[in-house]
């Protein structure tokens, strides 16, 4: 064997760890965190810095620190698995009323982080300690945001909360842990070789540039989630129109909003009030969509009171526990109802997959509905179809859940096209909401179960006598067949059929067209006073 002085070695001479076991025979003390695993009264001259037995590895502070970040991992690890399985069942007492995929995020940053951690272990950097430092405070930024604005707070509970905490702690911990190692790395070098190493061999600069490249990447998502994280408090500064009500045994929250003064009977108990009419929005906000043509008709006054809600997870309303069906939502609908002191009664407006759940609840409230209008409603069989219950549609929805806490388009939308907290509450940009996302992947997955075998009871259950119409899309009916056969069958799910209209021209939403407006405001005045 050739030594750092380039001579071989005698046979009188021993390798140095042989000398230590020597030694041991001789009344040397074994190993601890003074004398390490190689004492230096134990050898005749210094190592190569390229021997394997220069390692940070030989300080038994650096191992224990070794295997606490591989606790700290397992425990996280364990945290994600959680939180992956809350995104589709809550568990008990993991239940948020935010969306879940924000906690989810950054539990995944933390066992990224970990990993990166312990994988580039032994081989310390100034980069991967800068990028380290930068990771810490912006992960503290978010800390500070999500304790100190109390809308979010509350929509990401304890669970949000020790989510950012926990990849705060872990933040700070890896900076630690990186310059603790390099304090072993150089003390094991000057004790074995008599010198602190500067250079690096190549697989050690590949690490090197390796992880700095890893490191930027995960500060760029820091940054993302940090300026997202902002334009939630920005948008938590909207109020709503009318109250949020607690429902479901007070564990989340729906927002609900009159328009017009209810006058119901006259003292006599002659006189009686028009029906209030009650929308259920379709496949997004009802503020973007029924609800201002709605609003039009009311100061038309062509109605006389109209009300109209959030389901769970659309703009103002906390996301619901999972799995939530459309029974479920017809019920958090009868409770704030019940909690704002509504009684109707009811004309049940609806749109689109909003039909699903205006039949559940007329069928629900049977003496409080005295008419159905359906605007180019959603069939029933279409739950377990190609539009609802896809089951490729609930993948591509859990995957811009996952993404959705990087705010890649609200971020792009408020920056290049001045978006506004209205367009992504309530507006256009509604849809990118993770909150949303949610309750669509959560409308998807029981679809062909639980939210289909209620609708089909409440067909069942439905008085025949109750007024209904239906007006339908002339774009979706030329377009489908299947579509515009499903639309008759929906004009009888009572017997007391006042009109079922085709416009033409009119798209799926089909208040965008003048004569579909038209339509639906003269269809509607007949219905409410019929």
């Amino acid at each position: 064997m050739v030594s750092l002085w380039g001579r071989k070695r005698s046979d009188s001479e021993t390798e140095p760890h042989e000398q230590y076991h020597q030694g041991e025979e001789q009344g040397y003390r074994g190993p601890d965190e003074r004398t390490r695993l190689l004492p230096p009264e134990a050898s005749r001259g210094y190592l190569d810095p390229d021997d394997p037995a220069v390692s940070p590895y030989n300080l038994w502070s650096i191992r224990a620190l070794r295997a606490l970040s591989l606790g700290f991992l397992a425990i996280s690890f364990v945290w994600w698995t959680f939180l992956l399985v809350s995104i589709f069942v809550s568990p008990p007492l993991m239940y948020t009323r935010g969306s879940g995929f924000f906690e989810f995020s950054y539990t995944t940053l933390t066992v990224g982080y970990l990993l990166i951690g312990l994988l580039f272990f032994a081989i310390p950097s100034k980069p991967m300690t800068i990028w380290g430092i930068i990771l810490a405070v912006l992960l503290l930024v978010d800390m500070c945001i999500i304790l100190g604005v109390p809308q979010i707070r509350v929509e990401e509970g304890w669970v949000g909360i020790a989510s950012v905490v926990w990849a705060t702690f872990i933040s700070i911990y890896n900076v630690v842990q990186i310059r603790f190692v390099a304090w072993g790395k150089k003390e094991e070098e000057e004790r074995l070789t008599g010198r602190e190493e500067t250079r690096r061999s190549l697989r050690e600069w590949v690490a090197v540039l390796a992880e700095t490249i890893i490191m930027a990447i995960m500060v760029i998502i820091a940054i993302l989630l940090t300026a997202t994280l902002t334009l939630r408090s920005r948008d938590a500064s909207l109020a709503p129109p009318g109250k949020r009500y607690y429902v479901d045994g007070e564990r989340y929250q729906v927002h609900l909003a009159c328009v017009g003064n209810f006058t119901g009977p006259a003292e006599d108990g002659k006189g009686s009030a028009l029906p209030t009419v009650l929308l259920e929005g379709g496949e997004g906000p009802v503020e973007h969509s029924l609800q201002p043509f709605i609003h039009q008709a009311y100061r038309n006054g062509t109605i006389d009171r109209y009300c109209y809600w959030d389901r769970p997870g659309f703009a103002w309303s906390d996301n619901a526990p999972s799995p939530h069906s459309a029974g479920m939502a017809a019920d958090a609908l009868s409770e704030a109802l019940a909690l704002a002191g509504e009684e109707g009664p009811w004309v049940v407006v609806s749109a689109g997959i909003g039909s699903i759940y205006s039949r559940i609840f007329a069928s629900r409230h049977l003496f409080e509905v005295q008419g159905i209008f359906l605007i180019d409603p959603l069939h029933e069989d279409e739950l377990g179809g190609t539009r609802i219950g896809n089951p490729g549609r609930g993948f591509t929805l859990w995957a811009r859940g996952i993404i959705s806490p990087l705010g890649l388009d609200r971020l792009a939308g408020a920056i290049f096209k001045g978006r506004t907290r209205e367009d992504r509450i309530v507006g256009r940009s509604a849809y990118q909401s993770g909150k949303l996302i949610k309750a669509q992947l959560q409308e998807n997955l029981v679809a062909p179960s639980m939210s289909a075998s209620e609708v089909r009871s409440a067909r069942n259950i439905q008085m025949p006598r109750t007024p209904l119409v239906v007006v339908s899309s002339g774009v979706e009916v030329r377009r489908s067949e299947k579509w515009a056969n499903q639309q008759q069958d929906l004009s009888r799910i009572t017997d007391n059929l006042l009109a079922w209209d085709t416009v033409k021209a009119a798209p799926h939403e089909v208040w965008k067209t003048l004569r579909g407006r038209e339509v639906i405001e003269k269809r509607l005045g007949q219905l409410v006073r019929s």
